[in-house]
């Protein structure tokens, strides 16, 4: 058994808010990754995919989820199953953002779906074809 304590949890900042890692394989050797995610009011997160299903939980505020070709609303008590190999982009609420809990296999990879970069991606976000797994996957 491990425990990771709050005070030990990793935080990452990106310019959409912060990704806290609950669980992972570096932090508390668990087999799957698990992590909040703290939106800012009015996000609009990047087109992206991962090669794995990951499942959200929104625990605070309130988004719309671009998943391929359809858009869900989501918000508190909502838990959406993200299939693997589908594009996805999220817009948080303009006046409270979101609050969310994810789990997803700690070998997830993220990935550009068009294999193109946007030119205005972080430096943590793939680049062109290249497929990474998230900081607070690991």
């Amino acid at each position: 058994m491990a425990m990771v304590l709050s005070a030990e949890s990793r935080r990452v900042e990106t310019p959409n808010g912060v990704m806290t890692t609950l669980a992972s394989p570096s932090q508390g050797g668990a087999e799957q990754a698990v992590w909040r995610v703290d939106a800012r009011p009015g996000m609009v997160g990047p087109v992206h995919a991962f090669d794995a299903e990951l499942v959200w939980t929104w625990l605070d505020g309130a988004a719309v989820v671009q998943l391929g070709d359809e858009r869900f609303e989501v918000g508190v008590g909502d838990t959406m199953v993200l299939p693997a190999d589908v594009s996805r982009q999220m817009f948080a609420d303009a006046e409270r953002g979101f609050v969310s809990i994810v789990a997803a296999p700690s070998c997830a990879h993220v990935y550009n779906p068009d294999g193109m970069s946007a030119p205005d991606a972080c430096d943590l976000a793939p680049k062109g074809t290249e497929r990474t797994v998230p900081p607070w996957v690991r």
